[in-house]
């Protein structure tokens, strides 16, 4: 075992299955004794089971470690304080916490239920929120601590039949970069990845619209090579005291590749001098300028005949 992480103390949340699985056996093998949280539920969010919680933390044992499993929902608030709780009464402290679980109900918008939009907001935004509150209390006591969230090209860019997804996602872009603020000067730090990987999650979605139509766009075949395992060393790395300066930024990682994310910000203005733009100069105007470049990421079809 390495030991990047020695004597450091982390949550994963969703850590039964998939990228989360992943973070919690890596972050365990730089040392760090880890909470692993996963009520063992479906895709759906449906049917819970304690099975993949204790299988990696048999594995993380097996291997050397220590691990202890936490079944908890992360929708729930009190979750979130349980799980804080739990990892300062088992091993003493807590230095990290990394916010995997999710779940999806995918659907157009037209069709799209209130109790989906509801349960992948809950599991995905409050879920994080949840965690980061409470462990945020901890952290700014002792001065120390580091928050990974995860984001998704959905939220960042858009993707068909996933508005829930989407906005849970882009919302914790956005709530990323806020704790940054609000916890910097106590030496918390708090970044987000957006990974792509083959996952239960991604299996679901036909090929045709990873490859054509979201984030893995021209990706083509090494989405099967892209394994949820590849998202954990770049995790462990902002875990760990070589990244302290490093601080709400968003990063897409995938197979062997890492890439920092654009910050939001104007790319090109156009002013006028005196009072406000009409919309006839608009008009005039914006298709030179603005919107010159602009691509509908979704343009209208005519009808079949």
């Amino acid at each position: 075992m390495a030991n990047s992480l020695n004597d450091k103390i982390a949550i994963v949340t969703g850590a039964g299955r998939g990228i989360g699985r992943g973070v919690a056996l890596f972050l365990a093998s730089e040392g760090a004794k880890v909470i692993v949280n996963d009520p063992g539920s479906n895709l759906d969010g449906s049917e819970n089971a304690t099975s993949p919680a204790d299988q990696v933390v048999t594995e993380i044992e097996k291997a050397g470690g220590q691990a202890t499993a936490n079944y908890g929902n992360v929708a729930d608030f009190s979750v979130g304080a349980s799980m804080v709780t739990q990892a300062v009464e088992t091993y003493g402290s807590l230095d990290i916490i990394a916010t995997c679980a999710g779940i999806l109900r995918d659907r157009m918008i037209f069709n799209m239920s209130e109790e989906e939009w509801d349960m992948v907001i809950a599991v995905h935004l409050k879920g994080t929120f949840n965690l980061i509150r409470h462990a945020s209390t901890q952290f700014r006591r002792q001065r120390s601590g580091r928050i990974i969230t995860f984001t998704s090209e959905s939220g960042l860019e858009g993707n068909v039949g996933q508005s829930n997804y989407g906005a849970a996602k882009g919302g914790i872009a956005g709530l990323t970069r806020v704790v940054a603020r609000d916890l910097g000067r106590y030496g918390v730090t708090c970044n987000s990845v957006a990974p792509r990987a083959l996952t239960r999650m991604t299996a679901n979605v036909p090929r045709g619209e990873q490859l054509g139509q979201n984030g893995f766009a021209a990706l083509g075949a090494g989405l099967d090579n892209w394994n949820p395992e590849d998202i954990a060393p770049f995790v462990a790395y902002l875990a760990g005291d070589a990244a302290a300066d490093i601080n709400g930024q968003i990063f897409l990682v995938y197979g062997s590749t890492i890439a920092i994310m654009s910050q939001p910000r104007p790319a090109y203005t156009i002013q006028k001098a005196d009072g406000l733009w009409t919309v006839e100069e608009l008009k005039q105007i914006l298709p030179t300028t603005l919107a010159k470049d602009l691509v509908n990421p979704a343009p209208k079809q005519r009808p079949k005949e």
